[in-house]
């Protein structure tokens, strides 16, 4: 199924956004499915993306910098600001009688040719970013696996990270869409909580038998200031995909009442997993937690096996969801539609995702600094899209319809994330700077 849109003329004028008149604007139909999956379904995928292996880092880069206390209200303010953000891009899905398929087509529509643009630089950062810190995770778990049974270290990160970015090349083949996912889905679920539950049981055994942990937060003041707001960063990146209306674009109709029981399912049940790792695992190592909590665990050979391979597994899947939004947009630009295994389609996808995965793999082979990928993530991108962005595009569309209070409500939040943005990414920058000290190009972390 197809979805036409308008959007904007090159030469019309810039929109006036006090009123309600907005530029019309030829947005492309979607060589993608769309409002064909049920809310539970979009909930799934939801949760499939906090719940990637990106949790299994949460107890080293979040809660080591930020101890109990900020650690533990950091989590509950950032799950409870962000079900806030997205309610508000999800309510204006149907904004203006049209249907915004895409984040950009919604910004476009509401602030004109240039923000359009903008906001696709933007949300293409933030999904390259996070598509490139899956392939780091990945190779990390496999890596996981190799150094179980081999002592000899033969085998290097850089390595396992190009295993990982083939398969997940091929995965990106075989997967035409979002809604295609479907059982894959399910498997998702199911290795999400063998990793999370062994390392959840492994942790706490350790945490049982092990003597008094050190729960200070280390560094000097200057380093405990950069990586608290590094830390903060990590927060609204641990619960943000930066795609919500490419992804609500797939529920059906009534679209804003399904994809709000998606947000709810995501921001219940979908973060206590999150919860219960990354706090467990804090406790029973303390600041001396790993960046990949399976480094960290004691335990049978087999069981922690198990847990980095569903790792590795899932990390697979959600690398997907990620990619979707680009692959959506070059299937469209180059009419890929009708049958997945038509020969020029599967060549297509062989070729251009293929191609994509590649430059990934290159980028996270060279930079493979999970923390840090997760913090400039967060800054440069996540913060402006979905907060920044969310809460002023809700200001200038129901800017009649607000009390003075809302409005100052919405201002604040504009201001005080704009800032948060341009802080975390100076930190980012620093723990870069400081990694690429430490480390060397294509480390073997």
């Amino acid at each position: 199924m197809a979805a036409r849109m308008e959007g904007y003329n090159d030469d019309s004028p810039t929109p006036n956004v006090h009123c309600e008149q907005h530029l019309v604007v030829d947005i492309p139909e979607t060589a993608h499915q769309i409002s064909h999956d049920s809310w539970f379904q979009v909930g799934f995928v939801l949760t499939t993306g906090i719940n990637s292996s990106y949790v299994l880092g949460y107890s080293g880069t979040t809660m080591v910098p930020l101890g109990w206390v900020a650690g533990i209200v950091g989590f509950i303010v950032a799950t409870g600001i962000s079900l806030y953000a997205n309610s508000l891009i999800a309510k204006l899905h149907e904004y203006g009688g049209k249907r915004h398929i895409r984040y950009r087509d919604l910004a476009g529509f509401i602030y004109g040719r240039k923000a359009y643009s903008l906001t696709w630089a933007l949300q293409y950062v933030n999904l390259f970013m996070i598509n490139t810190g899956y392939i780091i995770l990945a190779g990390q778990a496999l890596k996981a696996v190799y150094v179980l049974f081999r002592d000899d270290n033969t085998m290097k990160l850089p390595y396992f990270i190009a295993i990982s970015g083939i398969v997940c090349a091929m995965f990106a083949i075989g997967i035409p869409h979002l809604s295609a996912l479907r059982i894959w889905l399910g498997f998702s679920t199911v290795f999400s909580l063998l990793y999370i539950v062994i390392a959840i049981v492994l942790s706490a055994r350790d945490g049982i038998k092990a003597p008094a942990r050190d729960y200070n937060i280390p560094g000097t003041m200057t380093s405990k200031i950069f990586t608290t707001i590094g830390a903060a960063a990590n927060l609204v990146f641990a619960f943000n995909t930066g795609m919500l209306p490419e992804i609500q674009a797939t529920v059906r109709q009534p679209v804003v009442e399904n994809m709000m029981k998606a947000l709810y399912f995501q921001f219940s049940v979908g973060v206590l997993p999150l919860y219960a790792v990354t706090f467990v695992g804090y406790w029973a190592y303390g600041s001396q937690t790993s960046t990949y909590l399976l480094n960290s665990v004691n335990g049978p050979v087999w069981v922690k096996t198990v847990a980095s391979i569903a790792s590795f597994l899932q990390t697979v899947i959600a690398l997907h969801i990620f990619a979707s939004p680009m692959y959506e947009y070059l299937d469209t630009r180059y009419g890929i539609k009708g049958s997945p295994l038509a020969f020029q389609n599967l060549s297509f996808r062989v070729m251009v995702r293929g191609g994509y995965l590649a430059i990934n793999t290159f980028v996270a082979a060279l930079l493979p600094f999970l923390g840090d990928f997760m913090s400039l993530t967060g800054a440069v991108s996540t913060f402006p899209l979905t907060f920044v962005l969310a809460n002023h595009m809700y200001l200038v569309a129901k800017e009649n319809k607000l009390t003075s209070l809302q409005k100052s409500w919405h201002w604040l939040n504009v201001c005080f994330f704009g800032c948060m943005s341009l802080a975390a990414a100076v930190a980012a920058l620093r723990l870069i700077a400081v990694d690429s000290k430490t480390y060397h190009l294509f480390a073997d972390i």
